[in-house]
């Protein structure tokens, strides 16, 4: 099986001869990476899909209120993205303090940062007297935006790489396997969980959203999104390498952190979804103007 595998390779694409690189331009001692512009370019896109959101009848906040909110689930994308790769893939940082500051030590944590922004949003809403779980169903409509400039950007970083593969749209990574050993092909998961995670997801919540009356349903598009991603995310696992840390344990051989954090997930979105309906309230606009039933 493996065999054939990397003997395959041969005639498969070479990542390297994309032409891809993390960096987009450096000028002196700055540089901008492809990945800095993915966080950029989600939440700016993200803001302005917000303001579309909020024009529709029965928005649970202002316009006025889009730009703190910005700022509050910025922080918590970050330092819950940053606590939760900590926690969830490598705990010995704790040990080094220090090391949990370099953000490009290791990287984010897609679970830690869900978090992060809940608690963000429910800081947010506290302060300014709003419906908490409202503001999450608004929220979740805008974050398939991140999601998928994120896994383009591992793509282009060349990262979080597939498991071995021999189909004809495989490709050949660097540096995935030790000196002087042949490099097979793998799948490109990264743009599974792009296509999967971000254009599929973005697509369920934007019917629902428009096309129902989701939105006066607390909840129920927060519950789709928690849902739809634990599904996506646990299946393209399945064709996703394991983390280097896990190799040979329990997390590798039988069940990946990120389909063991996933499963709270569904199992949360289910519950949102279910109970929905008896939480459809009269819905008086922030803004103003008539209440929405």
């Amino acid at each position: 099986m493996i065999l054939p595998i990397f003997a395959a390779a041969a005639s498969h694409i070479r990542f390297e001869d994309l032409g891809l690189h993390p960096d987009v331009f450096s000028i002196g001692f700055f540089t901008l990476r492809w990945y800095s512009l993915a966080y950029i370019a989600g939440i700016v896109i993200g803001w302005w899909y917000l303001l579309k959101l909020l024009d529709q009848p029965g928005a649970p906040m202002a316009r006025r209120h889009a730009d703190d909110l910005v700022f509050y689930a910025t922080l918590g994308i970050i330092l819950g993205g940053r606590l939760g790769y900590v926690l969830f893939y490598a705990p010995d940082m704790l040990l080094h303090p220090l090391r949990v500051l370099r953000l490009w030590d290791g990287g984010m944590s897609f679970h830690g940062g869900v978090i992060g922004t809940s608690v963000a949003i429910i800081l947010f809403a506290r302060r300014n007297g709003l419906n908490w779980l409202r503001i999450h169903d608004y929220v979740a409509c805008v974050v398939p935006f991140g999601l998928f400039f994120g896994r383009l950007a591992n793509f282009v970083n060349g990262e979080l790489w597939g498991k071995p593969t021999d189909v004809p749209w495989a490709i050949v990574f660097s540096r995935t396997v030790p000196a002087g050993v042949p490099e097979p092909a793998r799948h490109p998961s990264q743009l599974y969980e792009a296509g999967l995670e971000g254009v599929a997801l973005f697509a369920l919540l934007s019917f629902f959203f428009w096309r129902t009356n989701a939105r006066y349903q607390p909840g129920k598009l927060t519950g789709l999104f928690l849902l739809g991603y634990g599904v996506a995310r646990f299946i393209v696992e399945f064709f996703r390498e394991p983390d280097s840390q896990f190799a040979g344990t329990f997390f590798a051989t039988t069940i990946h952190m990120g389909q063991l954090l996933c499963l709270p997930m569904i199992a949360g979105g289910l519950y949102l979804i279910v109970t929905a309906p008896g939480r459809r309230q009269r819905v008086e606009p922030i803004a103003g103007g008539t209440s929405v039933a």
